[in-house]
């Protein structure tokens, strides 16, 4: 089974990532996206980062109806700080039939090279890039990479961030996210301090 793993903090989770998530399970030759929700950093200021298990929690209502896309807490069961590498390899251990292959921004492709052990996640995963508005995405040198899938998903500009701040100036973005993790949102009064 062809995996495709799409990392973020989801903080929240909104529709541009299921967006992203859908059109890569379904016209990117892959089986499933597992998103992969990434933990929070001890040494990091937590700021407006929820809970880790409260964050999965809005990656499974949002993704509850979608056959192809899972939520996915394997890192949380990682030592931190983790790499990705790392986690390649724990979950390649740990299902040995499946095939993974990473999903990411071409933001992320730009930096892949700062990443631990960047040779290795290139010569043994495929890479399925998403377009993103930016000056420098034309020069990414590891675009010419055999691994490396430039995938013609829409373009969505719609950041986590942005949800943050609207919430908290009380302005409603509910279209920006999907129906439950607005409700789980709202209910619980998140982001709103």
């Amino acid at each position: 089974m062809k995996i495709g793993l799409y990392f973020g903090t989801y903080n929240p989770i909104h529709v541009g990532h299921l967006i992203i998530a859908n059109h890569m399970a379904e016209f990117a030759g892959l089986d499933q996206v597992w998103m992969v929700v990434t933990p929070h950093n001890p040494l990091k200021k937590k700021a407006t980062l929820l809970d880790d298990h409260q964050r999965l929690q809005m990656v499974f209502l949002a993704t509850e109806d979608y056959l192809k896309i899972k939520p996915s807490d394997i890192e949380f069961k990682l030592p931190q700080p983790n790499y990705t590498v790392n986690t390649l390899v724990h979950l390649q251990e740990k299902y040995p039939t499946h095939d993974f292959s990473l999903i990411m921004g071409e933001d992320n492709l730009k930096t892949l090279h700062k990443w631990k052990n960047y040779e290795v996640i290139l010569d043994h995963y495929d890479i399925y890039v998403y377009p993103r508005i930016s000056e420098e995405a034309e020069n990414i040198e590891l675009k010419a990479h055999p691994k490396v899938h430039i995938i013609d998903a829409p373009i969505v500009e719609i950041s986590s961030t942005f949800i943050r701040n609207s919430i908290k100036e009380g302005k409603n973005i509910q279209p920006l996210l999907p129906p439950k993790v607005w409700e789980y949102i709202d209910h619980n009064n998140f982001y709103k301090k």
